[in-house]
């Protein structure tokens, strides 16, 4: 199964950025990109890819142990950006970032130790992913709004394991869905 490591914003953190994702639609050209639908949004902090499910209980106790050993803490969806000259079109974060890294870090650690083969190492970005196009747009307006926008402050309490089933070939508008198959309680042990 395609797998990876995230921190889920509550309901009410997501209706917020929803409102400005509303607004972004309207903007011209808004239809070249296909926009992700707010039950997905998260913020990844390890792709695991395809992963054989009998690792799945060896990469569970790791991602536990990395849950436990990190705080909870306060995170804000905050600003906007693009990767790939306007491929995908994301919303930032704010707040303890540092510790979302660590935990990111520890993410990824948790899937090497298991054995789970990672089909990317890139240096962590924090963001949730709010848009996407096959070909480059330009996204500079909807990047501008976007650096106008801070949500509601929370406290990330827990890490998630989701599983990712991929949009049916040739169905428009068929959209990724994200399915949590495990989450574990933040501990703060270290």
């Amino acid at each position: 199964m395609r797998l990876f490591a995230a921190v889920l914003p509550p309901d009410d953190v997501t209706g917020e950025l929803a409102e400005v994702v509303d607004e972004l639609r309207k903007f011209p050209g808004a239809q070249e990109l296909r926009w992700t639908g707010r039950p997905g949004w998260h913020y990844t902090l390890a792709f695991y890819g395809e992963v054989d499910d009998a690792l799945v209980p060896e990469l569970s106790v790791r991602l536990e142990r990395a849950a436990h050993r990190t705080a909870p803490f306060a995170l804000a969806v905050r600003g906007g950006g693009q990767f790939g000259h306007g491929r995908a079109l994301w919303a930032g974060a704010e707040g303890d970032v540092d510790t979302l890294g660590r935990l990111a870090e520890r993410a990824g650690a948790a899937g090497r130790e298991a054995g789970v083969d990672r089909e990317e190492h890139r240096r962590y970005q924090p963001h949730l992913t709010v848009a996407r196009a096959r070909d480059a747009v330009d996204v500079a307006a909807y990047v501008e709004r976007l650096d106008g926008f801070t949500g509601s402050t929370w406290t990330v309490g827990e890490l998630a394991l989701v599983r990712s089933n991929l949009p049916v070939p040739g169905v428009p508008g068929e959209q990724p869905r994200y399915e949590a198959v495990a989450s574990w309680p933040l501990g703060g042990a270290g």
